[in-house]
């Protein structure tokens, strides 16, 4: 969220080390380790007009302990270099957040090791050029702040920083289901850095037009999760079954069609109607094919008042007898 950034290198005090080591598996001394503070993220809204409830802050700030610091969200093992040992909420005195409350951030503690490989790391954060951070966690609630509606659950039509009667529209992000890692960023997601925002989506939950719709109404990027986005592909699969046995239905409308203006018109040039035929709707082929019918069942129609050569008879008006 806003304010998310690496402030300074500490001094580790004893109860530091403790803490410290309790994550690895031989004991290190202050001299072998880097330690520095960060501001992971706050209660403000963001740029994307979302923002975390303080029960969320307060749900991340367990979340987060132990979990390590890497480059740009990347999932490789050998970009881990750091790792969270100390987390706290914070309220910043006279401060308060877009929306009217106190601000609070949470703040964490995060230890390195002093290694040939991590000393121009440590290097660019005591000179303030690694320094903006974004944090990646799992969330299972983001309730609009208009109408209340939790859009993990359901659509609803108010589109975060546009204004409905003179209030802003913004998310709240709630029910922190895991928080991942902190990532140091060249470009934050957000003002002064970004917040990687997942959402945990049960298999019943997923509905496709309700996904539709919230990519519609997107103005910026979007974030699928693994269920949303397994969705989607298999509607596209779905569509182009469906597309495919459509294909093969006009062909056989097309010939069906050209079939009968050979009937119905025996002096059309075939090749030239084929031609037509092929680039036709299927709306206009059905409605040839219609026009054609009606012309071959017109034509198959005996006349009543045919004279029977056979009946041979002395009466001049007997012919024009029914």
């Amino acid at each position: 969220m806003i304010f998310g950034y690496v402030e300074k290198s500490v001094s580790p005090v004893s109860t530091d080390l403790e803490k410290i080591n309790g994550f690895t598996r031989s004991e290190f001394d202050a001299d072998s380790l880097y330690i520095f503070s960060v501001a992971l993220c706050n209660n403000d809204i963001d740029r994307d007009f979302e923002k975390f409830s303080l029960e969320a802050l307060e749900q991340l700030k367990e979340k987060f302990l132990g979990k390590t610091g890497i480059f740009d969200h990347s999932m490789k093992a050998s970009d881990q270099k750091a790792r969270i040992f100390d987390t706290w909420l914070e309220k910043v005195e006279g401060k308060k957040t877009a929306d009217g409350e106190d601000f609070y951030q949470l703040k964490a503690k995060a230890y390195m090791v002093k290694s040939d490989e991590n000393m121009p790391l440590i290097t660019d954060i005591e000179a303030g050029i690694k320094k903006e951070v974004s944090v990646s966690c799992s969330l299972g609630k983001s309730v609009c702040s208009i109408c209340g509606c939790d859009k993990r659950s359901k659509i609803c039509e108010h589109i975060g920083g546009r204004e409905y009667k003179g209030k802003t529209a913004y998310s709240i992000l709630s029910d922190v289901k895991d928080a991942y890692e902190f990532s140091f960023v060249a470009v934050p997601a957000q003002r002064e850095a970004g917040v990687t925002k997942s959402f945990d989506f049960k298999k019943e939950d997923v509905n496709m037009t309700d996904i539709i719709k919230t990519l519609k109404s997107c103005d910026s990027s979007v974030t699928l999760s693994k269920i949303q986005a397994d969705e989607i592909l298999n509607h596209i699969d779905s569509l182009n079954e469906e597309a495919t046995l459509g294909r093969e239905y006009k062909k056989n409308l097309t010939d069906e069609v050209v079939s009968l203006c050979a009937k119905a018109m025996p002096d059309m040039d075939l090749s030239v109607f084929s031609g037509v035929a092929q680039v036709m709707t299927t709306k206009e082929l059905l409605s040839f094919k219609e026009a054609f019918s009606k012309s071959a069942s017109s034509d198959s129609v005996s006349l009543q008042l045919k004279a029977d050569k056979a009946h041979k008879s002395n009466n001049i008006h007997s012919n024009y007898k029914i």
